[in-house]
């Protein structure tokens, strides 16, 4: 199957769940994640007409960044270590990944304008995942303040691999009631418009449950 084959079936399921709960289709921000493929199957992403390329790694990322440039919008999806911030952060659009203030603090330091910030929440049990507990990312996100290079535009979870629905239902219901409760705040440099879940294998109960921005890989891209 080619790129702009997988893009018309994820397109159709896309508009199904957005029908399901009365959402418009362009309130979903389909972010490719382009991490496993390489140059070629990156292009046929971009030639398919989307520009929102995902990638988790640095290596990675530079690569595809030196060959499109600007011809992409461009999101760091992974975790991204402190060490490594000067590598990449001025050319990132947005990060998907903000869970610590030493991340934030080198951030502050290397990046030349301000840079829109998802942060990550861990909203299921599962050891792997990584992100901030439920009860501390207000704290978290009140200690942002200090830092005008970062703009807090939404949170960002990942649900268990599971055929339990509920399970990931329930994952995505927390990141919104969440999300609610950040906005009710009303911080300037942190709006908290946005949510990044789901992917490849749930990203229509994340946009039932109020998914701004769905990251696909493998249902789209493949591997290589």
């Amino acid at each position: 199957m080619t790129v702009q084959e997988n893009l018309a079936y994820i397109q159709q399921e896309v508009e199904r769940a957005c029908q399901r709960v009365n959402r418009s289709l362009d309130e979903i921000t389909l972010v490719a994640v382009t991490k496993t493929v390489g140059i070629e199957k990156t292009n046929e992403v971009l030639q398919a007409g989307l520009v929102h390329l995902g990638e988790n790694r640095n290596e990675g990322f530079l690569q595809k960044y030196e060959y499109f440039g600007d011809k992409a919008t461009w999101h760091f999806i992974g975790s991204l270590q402190s060490r490594k911030v000067k590598e990449v952060v001025n050319e990132i659009d947005y990060l998907h990944s903000l869970d610590r203030l030493s991340l934030a603090k080198e951030i502050q330091k290397r990046r030349a304008k301000p840079i829109r910030c998802f942060v990550q929440v861990k909203t299921s049990a599962e050891e792997s995942k990584q992100g901030l507990d439920i009860e501390e990312t207000i704290e978290f996100i009140y200690n942002l303040q200090q830092f005008d290079k970062i703009e807090v535009v939404g949170l960002m979870t990942m649900a268990p691999y599971t055929d339990d629905e509920m399970q990931i239902r329930s994952c995505f219901q927390m990141l919104r009631k969440l999300q609610k409760q950040v906005q009710d705040l009303n911080l300037s440099y942190a709006p908290c418009t946005e949510l990044s879940m789901g992917m490849s294998n749930d990203y229509t109960i994340a946009i039932e449950e109020g998914a701004t921005f769905i990251r696909l890989g493998t249902i789209l891209v493949g591997k290589e």
